[in-house]
C-alpha cells in the first residue's frame, strides 16, 4: 500500500469507542444529504464500525447523487443508497423509516445571490424532515457560524453563550436549529444539534488552503488570525456516537479540536515541513469565530488525531499529488457572505 493509500485508510479507521457505541445504537442509521463533504466518509466509517462489531445494521445514504461515481463508491462499501430530492415532498415521504437520522443536508457556498434557496434548504426543509422522522433520534449538523465573533483570548464560546450569527448563511443555520428545537419539543423527538467548525480532510479544509497558498507562493490573509480545527475522521465519529446523546429538549453540542490555533503559526509549521517561506498580508484582528468544545471532549474524549499529525498528513497528501476538492472553507470571511 502506498503512502497516499495509507493516509486514505486513516480517514476510515473506527476507534474502539465507536465500535463499543455501535452496539448501543439501536436500529438502522440513515444519513440525509450523504453526498456532501463529510457524508461519504461518515457512512463508510459507520459501516466499518458495524462490520467490526459483528452486528447487523443498515447504513442508508440519501442524496440527489448528481455525481454518479459517489453513489457507486458508497454502494461498493456496502452502503444502501437512495436518490432523492429532500425538497420534493413525494421523495421525502417515500423514504423508509429509520430509528436514527444524521441530518447533513444544507447549503453554504453560493449563499450570496441565492438567499431564498439558502433559507429553503436551511430553515424550511428542517421542518419537513422533523415531521417526517418525528419518531427517530436525529443528529442535526449545524455550524459555529451561529455564534458571534469573540476575543481570541476567550477560549472560544461554549453552548450556553447567546447566538448572534453574522450574515444570512449563519442566520439561516440558526433557523435550522430553531425549527428542529421546536419540533423536538412538539413531538418529543430526541435531537442533538451538532455545531461544527472546522473539519479537516486531506482533500479540503483550512489546513489544505494554507498549505496550498504556501506551495503556490500566495500571501496568506491574517485578518482572521485564529481558528479551531478537528480531523474529519474524529468529527465523523462524534457525529455517529452523538446518536446516543439526543434528547428533548434538543441538546446543543460544539464540535472542534481543543486548541485555539494561530493561522501564522500553522503557516510557519507548513513552511518548515515544505521548506518554503510563507508570505503574509494584513493585520491579525483581535476577534475570530471560535468554539469551546469541552463538553464534546467530556462526552467522547479528546480527538485521536493531533494538529501536528494533521499538518504532516496534509503536506504528504499535497506533495504526493492526492486528489483535492475545490471546496474552500472561506474561514477568513468576517461579514458572513458566502
Amino acid at each position: 500500500m502506498n503512502e497516499l493509500a495509507q493516509l486514505e485508510q486513516e480517514l476510515l479507521r473506527p476507534s474502539d469507542r465507536l465500535i463499543a457505541d455501535m452496539y448501543k445504537i439501536e436500529g438502522d442509521i440513515m444519513l440525509l444529504g450523504v453526498g456532501g463533504k463529510m457524508g461519504p466518509s461518515m457512512a463508510k466509517l459507520a459501516k466499518l464500525a458495524i462490520d467490526q462489531a459483528g452486528i447487523k445494521k443498515r447504513i442508508i445514504g440519501v442524496s440527489r447523487f448528481s455525481d454518479a461515481s459517489a453513489r457507486e463508491e458508497l454502494e461498493a462499501a456496502g452502503i444502501e443508497t437512495i436518490s432523492a430530492d429532500l425538497l420534493n415532498e413525494n421523495d421525502l415521504a417515500g423514504l423508509p423509516d429509520a430509528p436514527n437520522i444524521i441530518y447533513l443536508a444544507g447549503t453554504k457556498f453560493g449563499t450570496t445571490g441565492k438567499e431564498a434557496f439558502t433559507w429553503a434548504m436551511n430553515a424550511y426543509l428542517p421542518g419537513r424532515v422533523a415531521e417526517r422522522f418525528k419518531n427517530s433520534n436525529i443528529v442535526v449538523f449545524s455550524t459555529g457560524n451561529v455564534y458571534p465573533f469573540t476575543a481570541v483570548t476567550s477560549g472560544g464560546l461554549s453552548e450556553d453563550h447567546p447566538v448572534a450569527p453574522v450574515g444570512e448563511y449563519g442566520q439561516s443555520c440558526l433557523g435550522r436549529e430553531r425549527i428542529f428545537q421546536h419540533f423536538s419539543e412538539k413531538n418529543s423527538t430526541p435531537v442533538l444539534i451538532y455545531r461544527l467548525n472546522y473539519a479537516i480532510d486531506l482533500r479540503y479544509g483550512v489546513l489544505l488552503e494554507i498549505a496550498k497558498a504556501i506551495n503556490e507562493g500566495r500571501a496568506i490573509d491574517l485578518t482572521t488570525g485564529n481558528v479551531n480545527v478537528i480531523w474529519q475522521g474524529d468529527a465523523n465519529e462524534i457525529a455517529i456516537r452523538s446518536l446516543l446523546h439526543c434528547s428533548t429538549p434538543a441538546k446543543l453540542l460544539n464540535v472542534t479540536g481543543p486548541e485555539t490555533l494561530s493561522v501564522k503559526w500553522l503557516a510557519e509549521q507548513f513552511g518548515l515541513l515544505m521548506n518554503k517561506q510563507p508570505l503574509f498580508e494584513n493585520e491579525v484582528q483581535p476577534t475570530a469565530l471560535l468554539n469551546n468544545a469541552s463538553e464534546a471532549h467530556k462526552l467522547f474524549g479528546y480527538p485521536r488525531v493531533t494538529i501536528r499529525e494533521m499538518l504532516e498528513m496534509t503536506v504528504s497528501w499535497l506533495q504526493g499529488g492526492g486528489k483535492i476538492s475545490n471546496k474552500p472553507t472561506h474561514f477568513q470571511e468576517r461579514k458572513g457572505q458566502f
